[in-house]
């Protein structure tokens, strides 16, 4: 079974609403369609790199090709894990956890998107939750980093009610134009006092050393 040489097809999180795991190829194909509804207000970009700029069916297009290249590109100590997010079974956005030296830095770093009609529900911070949990209570993450650039109020509310502090600021050129990015920082100590949706991981102890953690068990 292909699942024997790439465990990664079984590791499933689930919280009270959601259900994160690899999609099939049809479900990368639905995943696809969403992006090219939309992800975002036209007047404004939340990506460092302006994927969302491309015409629908380019911008559909990268979706799939990113994925295959995050599979194909996947190393113990530079791994990409995009999982797909589902609610009553249907594809409502991606999230992602990236890290390098996993196995010495125990550091991550998390992105995200939705569907724009799947926002301002609440689950970009259940979403964000259960892949906290995956990285502090399944893979033993020390730190998890993620940032938003300042004109994106809706990132900075999820991440302040899951205990993320300010952690400095990068500038980038997006669009031409000179944006600040407000890092951010989230420490094992603050995820564990902090506000937790309830999570559970399925699948995750013989994907362990993909992820640079041979012999690690899951908590």
């Amino acid at each position: 079974m292909l699942m024997d040489h790439w465990p990664l097809l079984g590791l499933r999180v689930n919280t009270p609403r959601l259900e994160l795991r690899l999609p099939s190829e049809e479900e990368l194909a639905q995943l696809a369609d969403l992006a090219a509804e939309g992800v975002h207000e036209a007047d404004r970009m939340p990506f460092i790199v302006p994927w969302t700029d491309l015409p629908p069916a380019e911008r559909a297009r990268s979706v799939v090709q990113h994925h295959w290249l995050r599979r194909g590109n996947w190393a113990p100590d530079d791994w990409a894990l995009n999982l797909c997010v589902f609610k009553d079974g249907r594809v409502v956005g991606l999230q992602t956890i990236t890290a390098r030296d996993f196995a010495v830095l125990r550091q991550v770093s998390t992105a995200s998107w939705l569907g724009v009609r799947h926002q301002r529900q609440g689950i970009g911070t259940e979403m964000r939750a259960a892949f906290l949990h995956l990285a502090f209570a399944g893979l033993g993450a020390v730190d998890a980093l993620s940032g938003a650039f300042e004109d994106n109020p809706s990132s900075f509310a999820v991440s302040e009610k899951l205990g993320y502090e300010l952690d400095g600021v990068d500038q980038w050129n997006v669009r031409g134009r000179r944006a600040t990015m407000r890092r951010l920082r989230l420490a094992r100590a603050s995820w564990e006092t902090h506000h937790r949706v309830p999570a559970t991981i399925s699948g995750l102890t013989p994907c362990l050393p993909l992820f640079g953690l041979p012999g690690v068990a899951a908590h």
